[in-house]
């Protein structure tokens, strides 16, 4: 019965939202929350970690972005351009150029899993797939962790905009990810019934998970009435707000880019300002089996360059990337052989990714590969190395362990090493 609330990927739109028009009966005590929220701003805003996971899907070429070589059989017709930071990058990323002195491209990342699904879940657990535990994702892990900086959020502390990220594992569904679009738009939002028999189903429904509970058929039903009880408090809350790009100045909508992934990174911004620890917008169409120059310079890379500048820029004039980590990413990249169909295919033994903020030492590129782009030289770095940094920059122990569900304990980010250079 239970399993129809849940999808694999996270909370579902209509699990999360059939609940929200029960919470009409709390409508009161939300309204003081945003009360509450206006007169301690300032205290709440301090010391706020949050990240956010721009998630590339299909596996973007970092040679043909991060880690150029020009000259070379393997290296393309990009060309290189320096930056504000002690890098070079494509010549298609011009405006992400002018806040490269906030980043560091990790260039030396080496992992073994080079197909979609597999390397998707491991990037995003640093763990391999294990059909006997289910790992949580990096958002799951750092709301988790980080919720108790901000006591006074309603809204969801794990938002994944614009696609669906990987699930909340054995931490519980408590800590799954509410999927939106990249407009903000939440679905079900209005149930169209009355006070009345919203009150009765809410009566109905405790009655039903209270004879699972007392059953002790599993956590899922405890789980299920943690979300249920979260919701009660998010009506009427003035953080809803924070889902509204629509209200945003068309100039900034236009600086991000009037396209799905651009408003979706605006949202993001707009969600770390009010509290959320965790989000992550989906750009996806980074496959490119075929064509890949006309795909990247023509489609993919201009709508990652303006969006992701934008938000750096944006991020840092407010005064919340020293607080906020922006991490690029996908689950590996693309071979630095070209194929007959003018594409690269999966390659995941050498390959980027780009992290800022947070107290990262931007402007430079950690690690390096050989100069046909085949290899690492020097220390590769791993899905686990890279978030156990993450949780560096965020300020989260790398000696808190969780235990999974069959009882075994399990140390966060697996017990990865942090990639030194980027903090020093």
């Amino acid at each position: 019965m239970w399993s129809r609330f849940a999808t694999p990927m996270g909370m579902s739109r209509r699990h999360f939202m059939s609940h929200m028009a029960g919470a009409a009966t709390m409508l009161g005590s939300s309204l003081s929350l945003g009360h509450s929220l206006r007169v301690h701003a300032d205290t709440l805003k301090a010391n706020r970690k949050s990240c956010i996971l721009l998630w590339m899907g299909g596996g973007p070429s970092s040679m043909d972005i991060w880690d150029l070589k020009p000259g070379t059989d393997n290296g393309g017709p990009f060309k290189p351009i320096s930056t504000s930071g002690d890098v070079q990058i494509s010549e298609h990323m011009p405006m992400m150029a002018k806040q490269m002195h906030h980043m560091a491209i990790v260039r030396s990342m080496s992992t073994r899993e080079a197909d979609h699904n597999r390397g998707r879940y491991y990037m995003h657990t640093g763990y391999v797939p294990d059909p006997n535990v289910d790992y949580p994702s990096y958002g799951a892990v750092i709301a988790h962790e980080l919720m108790s900086q901000r006591p006074e959020l309603a809204i969801p502390p794990f938002v994944s905009v614009g696609g669906a990220s990987e699930g909340p594992g054995f931490l519980g569904m408590s800590w799954a990810p509410l999927n939106v679009s990249s407009n903000g738009r939440i679905r079900n939002l209005d149930s169209g019934l009355g006070k009345e028999r919203i009150g009765q189903r809410q009566i109905a429904l405790k009655a039903i998970e209270d004879g699972f509970i007392g059953q002790r058929r599993g956590t899922l039903a405890e789980d299920h009435r943690k979300v249920l009880g979260k919701t009660y408090d998010l009506l009427g809350s003035e953080q809803m707000k924070a889902y509204e790009v629509d209200k945003e100045p068309q100039e900034a909508k236009e600086k991000y880019g009037i396209n799905g992934f651009g408003q979706g990174c605006l949202l993001a911004r707009r969600l770390v300002e009010a509290g959320v620890p965790f989000v992550e917008v989906d750009l996806g169409g980074w496959d490119n089996h075929q064509g890949i120059f006309r795909t990247l310079e023509n489609d993919r890379l201009p709508v990652l360059d303006r969006a992701m500048a934008a938000l750096t820029e944006d991020l840092d004039q407010r005064g919340l990337l020293k607080d906020t980590m922006i991490v690029w990413m996908g689950e590996f990249s693309r071979t630095p052989r070209i194929n007959a169909d003018a594409g690269r295919d999966h390659w995941a033994r050498a390959w980027s990714v780009v992290v800022g903020g947070g107290g990262i030492k931007g402007g430079q590129a950690v690690g390096a590969t050989n100069a046909d782009g085949t290899e690492v030289v020097g220390e590769p770095y791993s899905s686990e190395d890279l978030m156990a940094s993450v949780c560096q920059g965020l300020g989260i122990s790398l000696e808190t362990t969780f235990t999974s569900r069959n009882g075994r304990p399990m140390k966060i980010a697996n017990s990865g090493k942090i990639i030194k250079e980027l903090f020093s």
